[in-house]
């Protein structure tokens, strides 16, 4: 494909920059609400409302990469880059997800330029750079014109024959239809509705770019999705709030998805792509997409290239999905030759998808469930056991490598997360209360709830996964649903003295020396050395611990023990009987994570006694591995 705007651009040479993407951590940005760098950029910025420009930008970012450094950041998440729907219904699209122009690039964050230079100023510090983008939908460009008269109407009185009822529509997000959105007279249907692109420069209310997204067969044109739970709803039906749904099996969209975002990695060497709404996508279009990503980009030297996608869902089993490959989960041969017809370069598509998920059954099963609401451990071990399963271990060809160069299994490389800007932040007032009442209660001290907040970033960076840490934990930011979690971080001063900031670099530091942090394996039939159903006074009440080990790290071993209860210190032993661990016996495992670096031995029976205060834990290793 040809290219006018910022894609017409030269390419640059293109590096790979990661070693192993399970030694990495990832920190998200807003952009927007990050840093502002350039005050030229500063279009229609109004700070004094959340749902307005704020003004951060790429330069903005650049400038605060050492208070990153600082923290042990090793991959910055940024925001989507390209051209948006400035403003709509009185809300700005600050965020990047209503995308207008794939071509160019958001002139609230800079120019290429500005793009380039924060993607080089990442490298040069062994930093990389994680692009977000949407390929299931584009921002609200057209509107349904259902009375045939030319123009948005909002509300629209609709007579529908034979009965008399007359119902409201909007005629930019009017209801699902099955049909299509249907055209209305005072007579009754008069066919499928037509679109009609609007031309608002000052808005941003333009036909979009590349041109095929001019072509109304480019959308699946049904209008706006009111049940989530109706496959074609899920798959087909406009985001509610008018953002059009594009048609991703038509062959000339899937070609156009890929030259557009493969060509934005060439011109700026960025290391990887997190994928939004993947569930309101058909497989189909994940197979196509992330293969012939990778076979374009590998042919310019660009490997080890990372995809991980997002379904906003607790099903694990079907955000598992996305990341089976090869003979995991394979489409049927007719599913495949289907497929197949939009491959032009003579290079078939296989089974092979995304490289990881962003791991949504997480959050609500052990984020929400155990660490927020007080819930038993054993939820953790139920979940972390059906990973094999639900996502699959054979590597996607081409797709993210060990540092030896062998592909790894998607079931490694979840993106694992407390919180992020679709959701309340974790310190939000319910955290640390009983699920009955999360919300009506009254809200524990802010100190109780940072402490429950450290304890469960502790089990983020010890986990299997990659930990994700999204902008403003590292300074208490403790904003509601959207827009509230999504606080102008510039307003924190960036005190690299804070106590969650201190955390969490303490806790990079550790998992950076600790091979088994990284790369060390759970045995499934003996990893989880002690969970439990008790959540009250019993002595084990809220403890989780396992073991890591094995997988690529070598003989390096770590035993992480937590204490979710945050009333009372507690033990991994009951009955008087403590944990047993695989630690040869007379092991003298040392608490790495804590100040005061205690020791404890490990019993002649394979037996290891500790007690942990509330709300807080313990990383275990051999003295000799220190």
């Amino acid at each position: 494909m040809e290219f006018d705007g910022d894609l017409g651009a030269a390419e640059i040479p293109m590096t790979v920059q990661v070693n192993d993407w399970r030694e990495e951590i990832i920190y998200q940005v807003l952009i927007d609400r990050f840093a502002d760098g350039d005050a030229g950029n500063n279009m229609r910025v109004d700070t004094s409302s959340p749902g307005k420009w704020h003004g951060g930008d790429w330069q903005g970012l650049e400038e605060k990469l050492p208070y990153l450094e600082g923290m042990g950041v090793t991959t910055i998440w940024i925001s989507p880059v390209v051209k948006n729907v400035d403003t709509d219904a009185g809300y700005d699209g600050y965020h990047g997800y209503w995308a207008q122009d794939l071509t160019q690039t958001n002139p609230h964050y800079g120019d290429l330029a500005a793009l380039r230079r924060v993607v080089k100023a990442a490298h040069d510090r062994g930093m990389k750079i994680i692009l977000d983008i949407v390929t299931n939908h584009l921002g609200q460009l057209f509107f349904y014109d259902i009375n045939g008269n030319g123009q948005p109407d909002d509300p629209l009185n609709i007579g529908k024959p034979p009965t008399p009822v007359v119902e409201k529509e909007n005629e930019y997000d009017p209801k699902f239809d099955w049909r299509g959105v249907q055209s209305f007279t005072s007579l009754g249907e008069s066919g499928l509705a037509p679109i009609i692109f609007v031309h608002d420069p000052a808005s941003n209310h333009m036909p979009p770019l590349p041109e095929i997204f001019q072509n109304p067969n480019a959308y699946n044109r049904k209008g706006r999705t009111y049940n989530f739970d109706d496959p074609d709803q899920l798959l087909h039906g406009d985001f509610p709030g008018g953002l059009k749904d594009v048609n991703t099996e038509l062959c000339e969209v899937r070609e156009a998805m890929v030259d557009v975002y493969a060509r934005w990695i060439e011109l700026t060497d960025i290391d990887g792509l997190r994928i939004d709404t993947v569930k309101h996508v058909e497989r189909g279009f994940w197979r196509y997409f992330t293969q012939k990503v990778r076979q374009r980009l590998a042919a310019k030297g660009k490997t080890n290239f990372y995809m991980f996608g997002e379904a906003f869902d607790g099903r694990d089993n079907l955000v598992g999905s996305f990341t089976k490959n090869g003979n995991d989960d394979p489409p049927s041969a007719a599913e495949l030759e289907d497929e197949n017809r939009c491959v032009k370069d003579g290079t078939p598509i296989t089974g092979d998808q995304l490289d990881g998920v962003f791991y949504f059954p997480q959050y609500f099963q052990v984020v929400r469930d155990v660490f927020r609401y007080r819930g038993q451990t054993t939820n953790i071990e139920t979940l972390w056991k059906q990973r094999p399963m639900n996502y699959g271990v054979t590597p996607a060809q081409l797709g993210a490598v060990d540092s030896e160069g062998k592909g790894v299994s998607p079931q490694e490389l979840v993106v694992n997360f407390l919180d992020n800007h679709d959701v309340p932040r974790f310190l939000f007032e319910g955290a640390g209360n009983w699920p009955e009442d999360p919300y009506t209660a009254k809200p524990l001290p802010f100190e109780t709830r940072r402490q429950v907040l450290h304890n469960a970033l502790l089990l983020l960076f010890t986990e299997q996964g990659i930990p994700c840490v999204y902008y403003g934990t590292e300074q208490g930011y403790q904003g509601g649903n959207d827009p509230g979690n999504r606080e102008d971080l510039w307003l924190s001063g960036y005190d690299t003295a804070s106590p969650t900031y201190q955390w969490i670099k303490r806790l990079s530091d550790v998992r950076k020396r600790v091979p088994a942090l990284t790369k060390g394996v759970i045995d499934p039939n003996g990893g989880y050395v002690w969970t439990t159903t008790r959540t009250g006074d019993e002595p084990d009440a809220g403890i989780f611990a396992f073991e890591r080990k094995g997988g690529g790290a070598g003989d390096s071993y770590a035993l992480v023990v937590i204490n979710t209860n945050i009333d009372h210190e507690s033990s991994p032993q009951f009955g008087g009987v403590p944990m047993a661990v695989s630690a040869a016996p007379g092991t003298e495992l040392v608490d790495v994570l804590n100040d005061a670096q205690q020791s404890y031995q490990v019993t002649n029976d394979g037996r290891l006694s500790i007690t942990v205060p509330a709300s807080s834990g313990a990383i275990l290793v051999p003295k000799d591995q220190l």
